[in-house]
């Protein structure tokens, strides 16, 4: 019998892909020191932030962590497939109809596979989006760094020499540093929001199509189990003749179309807000300025197709400025990622108690 491994040879753009065409594929599947082996996870969590300037450290050990959670789903993709293979292989020396159904199961478990490797690419999206925050935090460290050694200047002459003619200069130049800084800042604060909620939405975005369409193939899995017949046989008595082998093409080819004209306005799963959620949110819509109040949430599930018009996605390619971090610390040493400073808000708080 003819094993099939993947739903359909010729993959022609799904719905969803015609609405919001898919992204380059994943900066993370080409160009690894290690290959396809996870020895480089603890490597980069370890050493993220070892270099570069202290403003952008611990978004930078975010960007490599997410790097390893699409290592993973990029693992656990092909391994998927190979699970596919295998599984049709099994059944094909097994009854008709445990072969038949094996062997469709085989097919939608490889989709799912392949939907994985697919959602590592929108899910790349989410990381550089984020990265570029980074970037930006990385060129206001030297305006920070600046006006800081300014400041300690300004300090030792007071204290050293009260009456130097340098303290007027060097006062002046800190009124400019000042000012330097507060134009970065406001840029960081501005560049961080829009960033931040546009890198989420991708992700986001990603979930919600990964799950439903997850959904779905689970959904049609189980009519194809019901084709097997599970009816309990006494030794010597003969199984009914398998006749479904039209019926669980039927059922593949409906998964298909499913998939194929899935589109995020038809989701199944529509988040909604409690009338208290909604009253807070509406709220601090129209009195955006009152503190303590909540968020607008309304308009959360808005798609992001205009973004590539707009300029928020931006390839990783394109990236100026701040260099990427993700090759340097492949050759860090494994001693120096477990002795590296990796703390967070608790230890922080500890500290300053």
């Amino acid at each position: 019998m003819h094993r099939t491994y993947s739903m359909r040879q010729s993959r022609a753009p799904t719905a969803s892909q015609i609405q919001n065409p898919p992204p380059p594929s994943s900066s993370t599947k080409a160009g690894r020191f290690f290959g396809r082996s996870n020895i480089g996870h603890r490597f980069r969590t370890g050493a993220a932030g070892a270099f570069g300037p202290d403003l952008a450290k611990k978004l930078s050990q975010l960007v490599k962590m997410e790097k390893n959670v699409m290592r993973s789903m990029e693992l656990v993709g092909r391994e998927r497939m190979e699970v596919a293979q295998q599984l049709s292989l099994w059944g094909e020396g097994c009854d008709d109809d445990v072969s038949d159904v094996t062997d469709k199961l085989g097919v939608l478990i490889y989709e799912i596979g392949e939907l994985e490797d697919q959602f590592v690419d929108r899910y790349d999206q989410y990381r550089v989006t984020i990265k570029s925050i980074r970037n930006i935090e990385a060129s206001v460290q030297p305006s920070r760094d600046r006006k800081q050694k300014i400041t300690d200047q300004i300090a030792q002459l007071k204290y050293k020499e009260p009456n130097s003619p340098k303290i007027v200069v060097l006062e002046q130049e800190l009124v400019r540093a000042e000012a330097e800084s507060l134009v970065a800042e406001a840029q960081l604060s501005n560049i961080t929001r829009e960033k931040l909620k546009a890198a989420f939405t991708y992700q986001f975005d990603a979930l919600r199509e990964h799950s439903e369409k997850l959904a779905i193939i689970a959904g049609f899995g189980k009519h194809l189990l019901e084709l097997v017949d599970d009816t309990p046989v006494t030794p010597g008595e003969t199984r009914n003749a398998y006749d479904g082998y039209e019926a669980s093409k039927a059922i593949i080819q409906d998964c298909e179309d499913a998939l194929t004209n899935w589109v995020e306005q038809n989701a199944a799963v529509k988040p909604k807000l409690s009338t208290r959620a909604r009253t807070l949110s509406q709220r601090r819509h129209q009195n955006p300025r009152q503190p303590g109040e909540g968020v607008d949430l309304a308009s959360q599930d808005q798609p992001m197709e205009g973004h590539r018009e707009t300029g928020l996605w931006i390839p990783a390619s394109q990236h100026a400025g701040y260099e990427d971090e993700d090759e340097e610390e492949e050759v860090v040493s494994e001693s120096h990622a477990a002795n590296g400073e990796v703390r967070g808000r608790e230890g922080e708080r500890e500290e300053a108690a």
